[in-house]
């Protein structure tokens, strides 16, 4: 644009030159070396302005005397009015943190949200919110709200409707039970209000819940107790195991001596008494001594 006025401005100061009245020399040529100088920084200038390039990743949109154009220019070399001005849009995933953590979110310092909750208590969360600009509605975006969008429209919108729809959960349930239910329906309620001015929310992130000290500790006994708990009945539950191995073992003792009983004679009995004095006469270092019956002694002597 500078070259295509400074080649204007060169242009009508060749005309105005006065010929008859200059003593300078060569006038003439040099007054039609200006204008050439002048035709040609105007044909430059309009080449120059006449050529838009879009980085990959964005869109242009036009504004030609605070007027909005309808036609998107996208990445790559374009052809426009040269006197329009292009305004770049990004239709990149972006990424608006609201983080507790300095230096963390998307401001600076502590731009955690904070919420009161069903039950009354006071809950900080930290948020991320993963958008995009939509290409076919940016011309209205740009119109209506320009590119600041972030603070206008991504800022305001997320605490609001985190806000107005954490007052339905309690502190406890925010943090571990709906958790999920709560981030889906603060999602819903987002995108709607994204869509409608020419944004798309692609993910939000709960990424912290933090809650009061003593909401915490709280938390902490249930979860010892509850440990406790579980640890008590795995304990049971191994010594009822063991009762019953227990009891089995002794069931099976008692089935094999009643089987034995029943099924031991005294001719059995004699027999198996036969087979000992046989072993025990063919062993070198022992001496049997058989007894009368009646006795039913037998001595082993093992010198």
């Amino acid at each position: 644009m500078f070259l295509l006025i400074l080649g204007i401005v060169l242009l009508l100061f060749s005309t105005r030159i006065p010929l008859q009245q200059t003593n300078i020399p060569n006038v003439a040529k040099l007054q039609k070396g200006i204008k050439l100088v002048g035709i040609l920084l105007i044909l430059v200038g309009i080449l120059s302005t006449s050529v838009k390039q879009i980085d990959a990743g964005h869109i242009g949109v036009q504004s030609l005397f605070g007027k909005i154009q309808s036609r998107v220019l996208y990445s790559g070399l374009n052809i426009v009015n040269p006197l329009v001005e292009v305004k770049e849009v990004d239709v990149r995933t972006q990424n608006y943190t609201m983080s507790g953590v300095h230096d963390e979110g998307t401001k600076e310092g502590d731009d955690a949200i904070r919420v009161l909750t069903k039950d009354g208590l006071e809950v900080t969360i930290d948020l991320s919110v993963l958008f995009r600009v939509n290409d076919k509605q940016a011309t209205r975006l740009v119109q209506e709200i320009g590119l600041e969008y972030e603070d206008k429209i991504i800022r305001p919108v997320t605490r609001t409707k985190i806000r107005d729809n954490a007052v339905y959960y309690d502190a406890i349930e925010l943090y571990s039970t709906r958790r999920d239910e709560f981030q889906n329906r603060i999602f819903k309620g987002i995108d709607d209000e994204f869509v409608k001015r020419g944004l798309i929310l692609e993910n939000l992130l709960v990424r912290n819940i933090a809650l009061p000290q003593a909401v915490k500790l709280t938390i902490e006994s249930k979860i010892n107790a509850e440990q406790d708990a579980q640890k008590m009945q795995f304990v049971l539950q191994k010594e009822k195991q063991e009762a019953e191995r227990k009891r089995v073992e002794a069931q099976g003792i008692a089935d094999y001596q009643r089987i034995i009983n029943e099924g031991l004679t005294d001719k059995q009995l004699r027999y198996e008494q036969i087979k000992a004095y046989k072993e025990l006469s063919l062993s070198e270092n022992a001496k049997v001594i058989i007894m009368p019956e009646k006795s039913g002694n037998v001595i082993i002597d093992a010198k």
